[in-house]
């Protein structure tokens, strides 16, 4: 590694060092492939550590903590490392010379928009489905949990290289659809001039399924009531589906979620059945069999019935019963159409899918696994992420239910009234897989306990900045290119105060976490990284308020403010970066 290695490769620089220091132990690439190096929990353990001595003593044939110092004592021959410590059993803490932070900021810098970019997936094709709410409604709150987190992980994926689709799987068959058909039918007579009364049992009767059947009746006037029953459940459904998808579809762009395929369930059986095509292909490699079930060890189980029936060795595969795929009347099960409906991914070429899921879909997710495994023979891998609960508050007290929807806060009155900044920002800033409560009256506050406010707050501050110094340097250019271009050769080594380094180093560490969040699947890393980096960038500025020495602008001493000014583009470019990843704005004032 060199003194000044590019930020970007900061990591990976300092693995490559550590692979050197233990080729003459161990020359396996399986056996290296186990070493990591990542930033220790603890900072007082230094600004990297690494498990190489752990994981390679036996391939070594040494103890860990005799390896641990052996790669060690290599370590402390590199330039840029200032300190290499062993601890406990053979782990090793590296602290890294200053130098290499200023050189890491300018790396960024010179990156500009594509700093953090990388090429992790190849060009390899991901699906991510995600939303995919039945047509029956208005899209609620949860559902807007779900359109955010998919969102920001596709575009944390597109952005570590992976060629990302964005899916919607419209469930427009089944029960819950033909209940949608008969609930228009109604507002369709209503709209006649019929007095409907209340609305029966099992139908829906929210209100927003008046302009359905408003619709159905400027089309088809009394005629529709004369058709003969399935034709005009079948002209209703039609009607209220494409309708509720527009619905849908206007209130996913409220939020700045846009899909490239829409895929419908029906399509699956109009025509070609690719439903009976996919339990097929699974016979064939004998992954589908007629036989009948044990009874539930506990209680009843909603697919359970006594009979023979054709089922699915999702055993086979870790899940803990073989699965239904045709009822007791011949139809198919739901989880039939979605093993079609994973098929499909797959033909076109699929290997990585991720789905993200309600929280009451958690039991469903070994069986569509063990799906995806039997239909590609082990070549796809679907990662389901469930999106828990969210509970909408308003000063610490529950929400009432919409009148519009009836039942439940609609997506598009959540973001109309705090905005969609707060929504996107505040439905990451928790991991996926814990419930959320999302207080109304926090998410327009100007606070630190405002979390998208905060970070905001701190890309306007660092452009505000900018702004007082064109005082002091009347050419300091506008747009970021050209202010770099003017910030070049800045002697960053003049910020040595530990808050600077602190900032240089939580910069460095931006591309390692993109990639980490990509990788793992999990966006909140990103949310929480840039509200740790705002904080710490307003912390150094209100400390300049009450120490002039640290201040961003010294007005006798040109040079040191360029070094620190450099310091304030790393910041705004990394919140505008990772803002833009997570779907959020980066305001210049506030």
């Amino acid at each position: 590694m060199s003194a000044a290695p590019e930020s970007a490769h900061l990591f990976a620089a300092v693995l490559a060092r550590i692979r050197a220091a233990v080729a003459p132990f161990v020359t396996s690439e399986v056996e290296l492939s186990r070493v990591v190096v990542e930033s220790p929990r603890d900072p007082s353990h230094g600004d990297m550590a690494t498990n190489a001595a752990m994981v390679l003593a036996k391939a070594a044939g040494r103890r860990p903590r005799e390896l641990a110092e052996a790669i060690a004592e290599t370590l402390r021959a590199d330039p840029a490392i200032a300190k290499v410590d062993v601890a406990g059993p053979g782990f090793i803490n590296l602290t890294l010379r200053p130098q290499v932070w200023g050189e890491a900021l300018r790396a960024a810098l010179e990156a500009g928009s594509d700093y953090g970019r990388s090429d992790i997936g190849k060009g390899e094709p991901v699906n991510v489905e995600y939303v995919s709410a039945n047509p029956t409604g208005p899209m609620h709150v949860g559902h807007c949990r779900g359109a955010v987190f998919g969102d920001a992980l596709a575009n944390l994926l597109a952005f570590a290289g992976y060629k990302v689709t964005r899916e919607y799987y419209i469930n427009d068959a089944g029960a819950q659809v033909e209940i949608l058909a008969r609930s228009a039918y109604l507002r369709y007579r209503e709209a006649l001039g019929e007095e409907i009364g209340p609305i029966p049992e099992g139908l829906y009767p929210g209100a927003y399924l008046k302009p359905v059947g408003a619709a159905l009746a400027a089309e088809y006037g009394h005629a529709l009531a004369a058709m003969p029953e399935t034709e005009r459940l079948r002209i209703a459904r039609e009607t209220a589906v494409g309708m509720m998808m527009d619905a849908i579809r206007d209130d996913l762009a409220a939020l700045n979620v846009h899909f490239d395929v829409f895929f419908s369930e029906r399509s699956l059986t109009d025509g070609e059945d690719r439903v009976a095509a996919a339990i097929e292909a699974l016979r064939r490699r004998g992954k589908v069999y007629e036989g009948r079930l044990p009874p539930p060890k506990s209680g009843a189980a909603e697919d359970w019935e006594d009979r023979e029936q054709t089922l699915f060795r999702s055993t086979d595969f870790g899940d803990d019963v073989d699965r239904p795929l045709k009822k007791s009347d011949g139809s198919y099960t739901y989880f039939a159409s979605d093993i079609a409906y994973h098929k499909s991914k797959v033909d076109r070429g699929f290997r990585h899918l991720i789905d993200v899921w309600g929280a009451d879909h958690g039991g469903y997710v070994k069986r569509m696994q063990a799906a995806v495994q039997a239909l590609s023979g082990g070549t796809a891998r679907l990662d389901v992420k469930i999106v828990q609960l969210v509970r909408l508050l308003r000063g610490g007290e529950p929400v009432k239910m919409s009148k519009r929807a009836g039942e439940f806060v609609t997506l598009r009155e959540v973001v109309d009234e705090v905005g969609r900044d707060a929504v996107r920002f505040d439905m990451l800033f928790r991991k996926n897989d814990a419930v959320l409560d999302f207080d109304l009256a926090k998410a327009i506050e100007a606070s630190r306990d405002n979390p998208v406010f905060y970070v905001q707050y701190g890309h306007a501050r660092g452009q505000s900045v900018f702004r007082q110094a064109r005082a002091e340097f009347p050419d300091l250019p506008e747009t970021p290119r050209e202010r770099v271009r003017w910030l070049r050769g800045a002697p960053l080594e003049r910020l040595t105060d530990p808050a600077e380094l602190d900032l240089m180093r939580r910069i460095a560490l931006y591309p390692r976490l993109v990639e980490g969040a990509a990788a793992t699947h999990e966006p909140h890393r990103l949310a929480f990284y840039l509200y740790d980096l705002a904080s710490e960038f307003h912390a150094l500025w209100t400390r300049g308020k009450d120490l002039p020495h640290l201040r961003f602008i010294i007005q006798n001493d040109p040079e040191t403010t360029r070094a620190r000014l450099s310091l304030v583009q790393g910041v705004v470019q990394v919140l505008a970066s990772g803002l833009a990843l997570l779907g959020v704005s980066a305001p210049d004032e506030m």
